[in-house]
């Protein structure tokens, strides 16, 4: 047998970057580089071997582990899940530094691959720098706690151990069911040690998304169910866009006259002016995808995972009758809400749902007068919206709606957390799929413009906008640099209300006078931090850290400003601020938090006991 005598992260590189994903028939390099911050712990292992021997991988230098991971899964989301960024750092804080983003991107169900480093596996020279020495149990590590946020995790004792894990690894990254954080926990001295791995595992590896057909007797099983129900609803996931099926969504929903709602991860799968898009749904939904769903007796969700915001905490679908039937290429959330399963690739599984349907001619009692008028009505209140004025300054929704009418359509729009997520998915209108990118499946804060930075390496031709809170820049904004010192333009449009505003509305309108939320100087008077709010120059930060920037403070100043900002061609930050408490409310959604039963003051009593009773009044699911 031919072999090859390599150290295991030259192997580990050279395996990765002859790996393939292949399509619809259009292969892609699956791996396109690795992100890393190199410490004792990988510097002289997988650090020499990017150094000397990365072949095809493009190395990039993050700043901070935690954003370059999300860097990573967004350029694996805005990708399509068709090609990943791994990403390395040392033992001990670096890895540690990896598990949020390892959350986030599990969660949503996006490849990632983590090459933390670890503790010298030969146990020599223990305790090393950063090592945690659990008494109990001295194989722990730091590395020990991906394992519940990781989808596959491994530790490389050994190096001929690699082959095992880097095929394993690449089985669940490739998964669309089962994709997520991967991690390969790889000990600093195994790092280094050399083997003589056979040739052949060094091969050119295709890796064949087939896409999922469903089975027969579900297609059969859901157009049973859909013979006896009158008022469906669509719910559009991030499913549809994985499988590329925007067409198939609109075909299917103009066949049977169903409107279509959309999730965070869903949206722009279907323009928002199509005459059966109604909007988004849920906590964070419009009037008219809510009213809605209220009165549907059938929900048809196509490649969502079901979370509380998107169900209302199982509180938005209000008809006695009503069931679910659910597309998705999991079975894990293909059978969510006791639904009929169709466990498929979301194309796969409209066009043979459609065809079973149109067989038995499948009609809806919807009638699209009446959808048209409360989408109209919807489209009114976005209007007013984002024109709304304010005395004290420029309202979030105006500031919204003026960026709105001012980028090109073609321009993907990157949030997460915070009251903008809110206003994203009930007011911004996205004409073509994939211009929002939204991380809501765990609303991690930081994500914003480290995302927008993995969004333009996977979108160079686009202009890529992070738009952001003061809180969620203070929280990690670090890969604004990383995307300076790689060309990748990206716009951060800095929204500065003076805190946590959304948890603060949040705490208010649950009883509380508000607490430990804005971003004020503690007081010599009451001994709290209810000073006057902090001045933060944004501006002057992005400007120090070698970006373009500019302060608007009124609404011709942002308009200005974006204009300018087109014709930059390195990173540009515009600082906003906007007036506390002008974002969007709710629209006949409601959200289960936990209430405090006892309490000192009366108002958090009193709306514990309206929380506890409204909990009793939704049906359960």
């Amino acid at each position: 047998m031919n072999t090859v005598r390599l150290t295991m992260a030259q192997a580990l590189l050279r395996f990765l970057d002859q790996q393939y994903i292949s399509v619809d028939g259009e292969e892609t390099k699956f791996v396109k580089g690795v992100m890393g911050i190199f410490g004792h712990g990988n510097v002289t292992g997988i650090g020499e071997a990017l150094e000397h021997s990365a072949g095809e991988l493009v190395y990039i230098q993050g700043k901070n582990e935690q954003g370059m991971v999300h860097a990573a899964a967004a350029f694996a989301k805005q990708s399509n899940r068709k090609q990943i960024y791994a990403c390395t750092s040392s033992i001990g804080p670096g890895a540690l530094n990896m598990i949020t983003a390892a959350a986030t991107a599990t969660v949503n169900r996006i490849p990632v691959l983590l090459l933390p480093g670890d503790n010298f596996a030969s146990r020599q020279p223990d305790p090393v720098l950063q090592q945690l020495e659990v008494v109990s149990d001295y194989t722990i590590s730091a590395n020990e706690p991906f394992k519940s946020v990781s989808k596959y995790w491994d530790r490389i004792v050994r190096p001929e151990q690699l082959m095992t894990a880097a095929v394993q690894a690449m089985r669940v990254l490739t998964d669309p069911a089962e994709t997520g954080a991967v991690t390969l926990a790889l000990p600093q001295d195994v790092q280094a040690e050399a083997y003589d791995y056979p040739v052949h595992f060094f091969d050119r590896k295709v890796h064949y998304l087939d896409r999922r057909p469903p089975v027969p007797d579900a297609i059969k099983r859901a157009v049973k169910l859909m013979a006896e129900k009158k008022k469906p609803l669509l719910i559009a996931g991030g499913g549809v866009l994985y499988a590329s099926a925007s067409s198939e969504l609109a075909a299917f929903a103009e066949a049977f006259r169903i409107p279509v709602a959309e999730t965070q991860a869903g949206k722009s799968a279907i323009a928002w002016n199509h005459p059966l898009n109604v909007g988004a749904i849920g906590v964070t939904g419009a009037l008219a995808a809510n009213k809605i769903a209220q009165e549907a007796d059938l929900i048809i969700g196509v490649g969502t995972r079901y979370s509380d915001f998107t169900t209302a905490s199982k509180s938005a679908f209000g008809n006695p009758d009503v069931q679910f039937i659910n597309v998705n290429v999991s079975g894990f959330d293909s059978s969510k809400l006791n639904g009929v399963a169709i466990t498929a690739d979301a194309k796969e599984g409209l066009i043979a749902l459609q065809a079973a349907l149109e067989d038995v001619r499948y009609q809806s009692e919807h009638d699209l007068q009446d959808i048209g008028a409360i989408k109209q009505v919807w489209d009114d209140e976005v209007d007013r919206l984002f024109a709304m004025e304010h005395e004290l300054g420029m309202a979030q929704t105006r500031a919204l709606g003026i960026i709105q009418e001012t980028i090109s359509s073609d321009s993907v729009v990157v949030c997460a957390a915070g009251s903008l997520p809110g206003d994203l998915h009930r007011l911004w209108r996205p004409t073509e799929p994939k211009t929002y990118h939204m991380e809501y499946g765990f609303s991690c804060m930081g994500y914003e413009i480290a995302g927008a930075f993995g969004v333009a390496l996977a979108e160079p031709r686009r202009e890529v906008y992070a738009i952001v809170g003061d809180g969620g820049y203070l929280m990690l904004h670090s890969e604004l640099v990383t995307s300076l010192q790689e060309g990748r333009k990206i716009t951060v449009l800095l929204f500065d209300n003076h805190g946590f505003q959304c948890i603060h509305n949040l705490q208010k309108s649950q009883g509380s006078d508000g607490f430990g939320n804005e971003f004020r100087f503690r007081s010599a008077e009451t001994g709290k931090l209810t000073g006057s709010f902090m001045p933060i120059d944004f501006a002057a930060h992005a400007r120090s850290l070698g970006a373009k920037a500019y302060k608007a403070n009124s609404e011709q100043e942002l308009k200005e400003a974006l204009q300018l900002a087109k014709q930059e061609t390195v990173t540009t930050l515009i600082e906003i601020p906007v007036v506390p408490g002008t974002n969007t409310g709710g629209y006949e959604s409601w959200w289960n938090v936990a209430v405090p039963e006892v309490s000192e003051s009366d108002n958090v009593i009193k709306a514990g006991k309206e929380m506890n009773a409204r909990i009793r009044s939704i049906q359960l699911l």
